[in-house]
């Protein structure tokens, strides 16, 4: 939960209730994750300057979901490679592809769930017929590991860089890694959920989900003029996020340019880093802070978002009026070299523990052009000292590096890494 970024409920339909409860592909609903996203009004839901039933373009120089303006709902899965076959991994890859080119069109997979042959199974699930494309993005990155398979050893960026331990850390083995990740954001949870199942068909015998999360209630924004989300602490987040029409800053923080990463990652260029990190919040133990030490942890006012001694949320902050430990102290920008990131972090909810407790937080997401320069330097920073780590852990992590984007219908996802095949 990082500083460097700018930036009429009615009653819940059955899809929306999908996004608020549960992990993996279970679609059982929470309350409690249902009560905080009901609550959500305004311009908390609606996407500034978007049609929150319309198409996002699947081609470009860059994948879609980095800096598109950033949906409502998340379905994030990270999957293992199962197969060897350099070959059949690429046919699948290519196969995403053009599902991912129809789901985010609001077309079906293939022939679609139904009127093909009896006795095979449809090509699409059939869960999202009807529904609207809902801004759909699908973004693809590949992890660390995955280099160790089909001769890509050499292919491995620099700045694709192995987190480190971090102080605090209690990292759960089954929600960390994964050897290539699907992003999937949308205005509609069930479309969200469809496209990973989908994939997650397509895909099977060659590649299985590793881990996943159900993710809602964004919590940064790429879109400035949108009012700031808030996380489930109550405070406002991401105030100083990369605009997504900010193209100087993008290209300084967020694109990978031509020569980073090492003289054999020239594959990535136009692509980022994503890091993905879930973050359990002590909700209790919060929730019983007072009201003055919660702003003193944070930095902020909690009414208006305004830094220490300001009146406004985007009044420049003056970081020396703050506690030493404030965690907008320790991570903006000003207090780290410049180190500026792309958040798209969502709240999830997914029940309790087993001992009473909310098991709630944030499931950080944020690009940046390296790794090495970007997210660790700041959360070592962030880990020594915030007072936030309090009432935080994180308890889950994976980073990945996503290639650029899909360029016409005869492109596919990773073609400039398997650059034989392309």
């Amino acid at each position: 939960m990082s500083e460097n970024q700018d930036r009429g409920a009615s009653a819940p339909s059955r899809r929306a209730l999908i996004g608020w409860g549960g992990a993996g592909l279970a679609l059982g609903a929470a309350a409690a994750g249902g009560a905080v996203a009901a609550a959500r009004t305004g311009d908390d839901v609606s996407p500034a300057g978007a049609d929150v039933g319309a198409a996002v373009e699947f081609h470009g120089a860059h994948q879609a979901g980095i800096a598109t303006p950033v949906q409502d709902r998340l379905h994030f899965a990270a999957f293992d490679v199962k197969t060897d076959d350099r070959a059949e991994f690429v046919q699948m890859l290519k196969d995403w592809t053009e599902a991912a080119r129809r789901m985010t069109a609001g077309q079906p997979v293939g022939d679609g769930a139904y009127g093909g042959l009896a006795e095979a199974p449809p090509d699409d699930t059939g869960e999202a017929l009807g529904l609207k494309p809902s801004r759909l993005t699908l973004t693809i990155g590949f992890g660390p590991a995955f280099f160790e398979r089909f001769g890509l050893s050499g292919k491995r960026p620099e700045a694709l860089a192995d987190l480190p331990a971090f102080p605090g850390d209690n990292l759960d083995r089954s929600r960390t890694g994964g050897d290539l990740c699907v992003q999937a954001c949308a205005d509609d949870p069930q479309v969200a959920v469809h496209a990973i199942r989908n994939l997650a068909r397509i895909g099977f015998g060659k590649v299985a989900i590793r881990w996943s999360q159900l993710g809602f209630g964004k919590t940064s924004s790429t879109t400035p003029d949108a009012q700031t989300p808030r996380n489930l602490m109550g405070f406002k987040d991401g105030t100083r996020n990369i605009a997504g029409t900010e193209t100087g800053r993008l290209t300084k923080h967020v694109w990978a340019g031509e020569g980073d990463g090492g003289a054999d990652a020239h594959w990535m260029t136009g692509g980022s880093y994503l890091v993905a990190r879930r973050i359990r919040m002590n909700i209790e133990t919060w929730d019983r802070t007072s009201l003055q030490e919660q702003e003193d942890v944070f930095g902020r006012d909690k009414k208006e978002g305004a830094p220490v001694g300001r009146a406004k949320e985007h009044d420049a902050p003056f970081l020396k009026a703050m506690k030493p430990d404030a965690h907008v102290r320790l991570a903006h920008p000003d207090a780290n070299g410049g180190i500026t990131i792309l958040r798209r972090g969502y709240s999830f909810t997914d029940g309790t523990d087993g001992l009473g407790r909310l098991d709630a937080g944030l499931f950080f997401l944020a690009y940046m052009r390296d790794v090495r320069k970007g997210f660790i330097p700041l959360q070592r920073r962030l880990s020594a000292s915030d007072a936030l780590n309090e009432y935080i852990q994180h308890v889950g992590s994976a980073v990945f590096a996503v290639p650029p984007g899909v360029r016409d219908q005869d492109d596919w996802w990773g073609s400039t890494l398997f650059s034989k095949e392309a």
